[in-house]
């Protein structure tokens, strides 16, 4: 953290940042045909930062095109590969070189801490470009244990045009869990940012043109889910659409397919994460640090935020005590102050969803046992509910703020049982002293990412994604995130002489 600047040198950044407001297509910021805008706000202020592009089916429909022609002329994903590689290696030194920039636009924009934004989004962002590039001239095909009369050669082939529709809790990292491997493997891409969060994809396409990426291969459209992201979903042009966001909109996107012309989809949708700890686990206050970080960190909007404590009743009391210190180390206020964890939430609509669940601890007869109340702005304290019944809507719904909702059980068995009551399974953790029984406890938790003694979601290196509701059809990060950008063909090649039946020499 030592990196950090000062409050006031933050201050003196924004002021000086100007805000891409337009889509990106074709190479080219372009106003959307409709000539509509709409504002962009910094959710801690309530200030408009610009007023943004407000895109409608004809951009859609525009942006399509341009990357089918790029596509089908080959001009990116016919380049070597080693050449792709250099392009988005120097993508990755621009972003390098412009990171304080980013990382105040993203903070401006997102309501998100700027201590999160320079050690976390930033540099992420760019391990996980780097990441995917790197891997572009390693990756081998196959071929299959045929006989001497054939060869065959199993092949991976870009699948076309790809739609991506991101969420607005991590705006920058996620366009790069999805452009990096949808760019390596040669495709053309559309970005859908979330209206809330538009900026810093826009930036990104301007310095992926400049670092060498042609025209048409990355475009960005700003704008409404109605008006952008379900023609986008139904559009009988584009392949392949991949998706972050929630499990109702998740759904949609599968609508828009079966509608459509039955394109590829990717979701990785929501989560009610268990954090479980068995009556044998050990260092109580750093796992109570686990804790508090999974719950609040980036003020719980996270879709594998650890929002259910799953506690043993014999450690409850000793833990709780733990937790309830590690949280009241947590600043919430201004985003651009360093010194602080938790920033604003996102907007008005989302904060007023927040509250309601404080409102309903309340009323489902929850103790509230720290926080429940908001700052001036749109701030939520952390907020922890002990006491809380399985049978909730805080203890079963997705609240994505900074809640922590305490369920106690009488036996280790009984809390797995718990944390697999859900119609989600993004991520789960569970902390025991005896190794053993930790890895068959992450064997029976159904959930795509398992943590023990620790919380988190792995690294660039591991697949990324959920079970049930929380996910359908691949995952984000990984060698994995590249196989669902492209399509599987086998070549077929009779290699036996027909007419003598002996094979040709």
């Amino acid at each position: 953290m030592s990196d950090l600047l000062t409050h006031e040198e933050y201050i003196a950044l924004a002021k000086n940042l100007n805000f891409p407001d337009t889509s990106f297509i074709d190479g080219s910021f372009r106003t959307a045909k409709s000539g509509k805008t709409f504002p962009t706000l910094n959710p801690a202020t309530g200030e408009t930062l610009a007023e943004v592009s407000a895109c409608g089916s004809e951009d859609v429909d525009f942006a399509v095109q341009k990357a089918r022609e790029a596509f089908d002329d080959g001009r990116w994903r016919c380049l070597h590969p080693s050449e792709r590689k250099e392009v988005l290696i120097r993508l990755c030194k621009l972003i390098t070189r412009n990171r304080r920039e980013l990382a105040v636009m993203e903070s401006l924009d997102s309501g998100k801490p700027i201590r999160d934004c320079e050690s976390i989004d930033v540099p992420e962002t760019i391990r996980t470009l780097k990441w995917h590039a790197e891997l572009i001239d390693k990756l081998y095909d196959q071929t299959a244990p045929v006989g001497e009369d054939a060869m065959a050669v199993i092949s991976r082939e870009p699948i076309g045009v790809v739609g991506t529709v991101l969420p607005w809790n991590f705006p920058m990292l996620m366009m790069a869990w999805k452009i990096g491997p949808a760019l390596a493997a040669g495709n053309s891409v559309i970005v859908k940012p979330a209206e809330q969060t538009s900026l810093t994809a826009l930036r990104v396409a301007e310095l992926a043109m400049v670092a060498g990426v042609p025209a048409g291969v990355l475009n960005v459209l700003t704008g409404f889910g109605p008006e952008v992201g379900e023609p986008l979903g139904r559009h009988k042009d584009v392949d392949m659409i991949s998706f972050t966001g929630s499990t109702e909109t998740g759904r949609r996107f599968l609508r828009y397919a079966a509608d459509s012309n039955l394109k590829k989809v990717v979701l990785e949708c929501g989560g009610k994460n268990p954090f479980v700890v068995f009556d044998d686990a050990e260092e109580l206050d750093l796992i109570a640090e686990h804790v508090v970080t999974g719950a609040f960190w980036n003020m719980g909007e996270n879709c594998s935020a650890a929002s259910r404590l799953i506690v043993h009743e014999s450690v409850k009391q000793p833990l709780m005590e733990h937790v309830l210190a590690r949280a009241g180390e947590w600043r919430t206020g201004e985003p651009l102050n360093p010194v602080n964890q938790l920033g604003a939430l996102v907007d008005q609509e989302h904060f007023k969803k927040v509250c309601s669940y404080l409102k309903k601890g309340k009323t489902e007869k929850a103790k509230l046992i720290l926080g429940g109340t908001t700052v001036e702005g749109i701030y939520v304290e952390p907020t922890i509910f002990d006491g809380v019944s399985e049978n909730t809507s805080i203890a079963r719904e997705e609240i994505f703020g900074p809640v922590l909702t305490v369920l106690t059980v009488k036996s280790n068995d009984a809390a797995i049982v718990l944390a697999n009551d859900t119609d989600y399974g993004l991520t789960a953790s569970v902390f025991s002293g005896n190794a053993k029984r930790a890895l068959r406890a992450a064997r029976t938790l159904r959930a795509g990412t398992v943590t023990v003694n620790c919380y988190g979601e792995g690294d660039i290196s591991t697949p990324f994604g959920g079970y049930k509701q929380s996910g359908f059809g691949g995952r984000d990060n990984s060698i994995h995130a590249h196989d669902q950008y492209t399509e599987l063909k086998t070549i077929w090649v009779d290699l036996s002489d027909r007419s003598s039946g002996e094979l040709v020499e």
